[in-house]
């Protein structure tokens, strides 16, 4: 009897080494997340599971990463495996669904973040998740629900408002769509592409003032926003400022958009 308790006690002291091992990779590989070393964080998650192969947290962080990296695929099979060791991760699902997002496969990412929200109803990540899937299935008001859920839940989410404005402006309620991007400007107004958003449904309403100030503003966040200097360009076009707008087409060209040189052959030779 002292030999078998003897033995359980070194096995608890071996298990436990383990899996402070275990642990040590898992935050090694959390802060090379953090600064991006994303191959690095995989090595580290990887090492963590060899050590304790059912290490669900590592499984969903080496997922999250792999989806950094693309490798969409291989993100689904660690989001697979954490739900296997616990079919009640929302985490694991939503992650699932937003890699299968990611690969056009709109119908199975639905399903994931519908799990993830009996899961957990509160998530209002969830529910954007499964309103931008719901979009790109042409389901707009299912979109708009989903996105309005989020805000209901979480009424600071300027993602959310974001997201619904580009369906409202989608639905021609240039409006609505104004008032989301307004919404989500006064909660973060570092967010970018919510100027460049707003300056579409403006340029729509036919304020191309607005709308100019909204694609610099744009621009002022992202030099490299060719979508920006094309719409800023179009906008100038419409106020007679023929030769500033050709050079905002020229330099979305420069950035790839390859449809501001047919815009240059028409206006600017």
């Amino acid at each position: 009897m002292k030999k078998l308790f003897f033995l359980l006690v070194v096995l608890s002291v071996i298990f436990a080494g383990c899996n402070h091992r275990a642990k040590q990779y898992f935050k090694q590989g959390n802060a090379k997340c953090d600064l991006q070393d994303y191959r690095g964080a995989i090595a580290d998650y990887t090492k963590a599971i060899e050590i304790n192969p059912k290490y669900e947290d590592a499984y969903v962080n080496r997922g999250n990463t792999k989806c950094d990296l693309q490798d969409y695929n291989g993100a689904i099979a660690d989001y697979t495996k954490a739900i296997e060791i616990d079919p009640k991760d929302a985490d694991a699902y939503n992650g699932r669904g937003i890699a299968k997002f990611d690969l056009r496969d709109y119908t199975g990412a639905i399903a994931d973040h519908n799990t993830a929200l009996e899961i957990d109803p509160k998530d209002a990540d969830a529910y954007v998740n499964r309103g931008n899937a719901k979009c790109d299935l042409h389901d707009y008001t299912g979109g708009i629900a989903d996105y309005s859920k989020a805000i209901e839940i979480n009424p600071r989410f300027a993602g959310a408002y974001n997201y619904r404005g580009n369906v409202k402006r989608e639905l021609q309620d240039y409006g609505g769509a104004i008032e989301d991007y307004n919404m989500a400007i006064e909660i973060d107004p570092e967010l970018k592409e919510v100027y460049c958003n707003r300056g579409i449904a403006k340029y729509d309403l036919q304020d191309y003032r607005g709308a100019i100030a909204d694609y610099t503003n744009s621009i002022e966040g992202n030099s490299k926003d060719a979508v920006a200097y094309y719409n800023r360009g179009l906008a100038k076009m419409k106020l007679g400022q023929k030769e500033s707008a050709c050079l905002d087409f020229s330099k979305a060209g420069e950035l790839g958009d390859e449809n501001a040189y047919e815009l240059i052959k028409k206006y600017c030779q």
